[in-house]
């Protein structure tokens, strides 16, 4: 971990949506703690789905695309978050497959200009009633789109 975080270049791909980090998200050092990251980007990424239409109601056979499951985590943090405020996490997919997608995150400060942590995660849509792989809707699929960073 460095002292100083890296600065990132303008928001070009994706989406940059705000997150809040409380008091009680802070360990005993006053800083971050390791696993709240993953939970902060896992509301964004709530949010962000949400904001287009999608969402969990408790009932995974009604959940259609948010029937998923985490195949992969991987976390860098690259400077501490020191005190509670406004921040944001900066989403994009780097691979939308049948089955499953790959996302990329930073969580970053409030511009996106700041990075504290970065990673990516792995997502499988499961059939509700077998918990085997399926497709993810045609909708999905569209709305994904959208948010693929080019592979240049």
């Amino acid at each position: 971990m460095t002292a100083e975080a890296p600065v990132a270049p303008a928001l070009s791909y994706g989406q940059l949506l705000p997150v809040t980090v409380h008091f009680d998200d802070l360990d005993a050092l006053g800083l971050l703690h390791n696993a709240r990251y993953p939970v902060m980007v896992e509301r964004a990424w709530t949010a962000l789905w949400s904001e287009r239409g999608f969402g969990f109601t408790g009932d995974w056979e009604a959940a259609g695309d948010f029937c998923n499951a985490v195949k992969e985590l991987r976390i860098s943090y690259e400077a501490p978050v020191s005190r509670p405020g406004a921040y944001a996490v900066h989403l994009w997919l780097d691979r939308l497959g049948n089955t499953g997608l790959t996302y990329g995150f930073r969580f970053c400060s409030a511009d996106g200009a700041v990075t504290y942590a970065h990673g990516t995660r792995v997502l499988v849509r499961l059939d509700a009633g077998t918990l085997r792989p399926t497709p993810w809707s045609d909708r999905f699929r569209t709305l994904g789109q959208e948010l693929l960073r080019s592979q240049d």
